[in-house]
């Protein structure tokens, strides 16, 4: 067993090194296998053993071997953070085809946490694509009712959208077309629980920043990073939290 969670975790590990890729790149519209990976200072195309996930940062001290200029901590940090997320979803779910759902979730997340992180975009083909592929894993692994996933799509989407028009523009488009995916994979309560827990955690967050001088009032706050957490504890601890909720009723 041991050998399954090393063998999930640096698969996980590599993948974030890819999802970086994906989320920075396409949010410049450039293409996420050429040129290969290089350094962003001296453009000196790395070699393999300057790309092994985390290690190669730690190794290296942070910082290029041509040019010595810092790596940003950000690279290692979403390439750890995939590992561990990876691992952990097979520790909750286990030997079952709803860890596919699992991972392909903590994927999309990933990749637009990178991209909302970096630039304040969330790539319409990145959300294009993972709504294809939810759409047909629900025809496979329908939620109960099988309905709910795409009447959460269209409440995600809709509800998303009327707070756009309300508040006049404090909503990002990208953040209207994530909850629509979302709404494919938490159905109709596990998308609003995503919601609300969103913008509990970005409101507490945005006060702290705020609080202590790291943002000053009224500067976008990138919400992608948001969204992600809440929707991860809701995939992973919604039904607790729901059935904990009707309990106080």
């Amino acid at each position: 067993m041991l050998f399954i969670y090393l063998y999930i975790l640096v698969l996980g590990l590599v993948l974030g090194s890819f999802y970086n890729v994906v989320g920075l790149r396409l949010t410049k519209s450039e293409s996420i296998v050429y040129p290969p990976s290089h350094c962003p200072k001296c453009q000196k195309r790395l070699r393999v053993y300057e790309l092994i996930p985390v290690l190669s940062y730690l190794i290296q001290r942070g910082r290029c071997r041509q040019c010595n200029e810092p790596i940003s901590p950000v690279y290692p940090f979403f390439e750890a953070i995939t590992g561990l997320l990876f691992v952990f979803a097979f520790y909750r779910v286990g030997f079952d085809v709803e860890l596919v759902v699992a991972w392909l979730l903590i994927s999309l997340l990933v990749i637009i946490t990178v991209s909302d992180w970096h630039e304040q975009i969330i790539p319409d083909r990145v959300l294009a694509f993972f709504v294809l592929v939810f759409v047909i894993i629900r025809l496979w692994l329908p939620l109960d009712p099988w309905y709910d996933a795409y009447l959460g799509a269209a409440l995600g989407f809709g509800l998303l959208f009327v707070i756009a028009l309300i508040s006049r523009g404090g909503m990002g488009g990208g953040d209207i077309k994530l909850f629509g995916v979302l709404g494919l994979v938490l159905g109709i309560q596990g998308v609003l629980l995503t919601l609300m827990l969103a913008s509990l955690i970005g409101s507490f967050i945005g006060i702290a920043l705020i609080a202590f001088s790291k943002v000053k009032r009224g500067m976008p706050i990138a919400f992608g990073p948001f969204i992600a957490i809440a929707a991860l504890v809701t995939y992973f601890y919604g039904d607790s939290l729901i059935n904990w909720y009707w309990q106080l009723f």
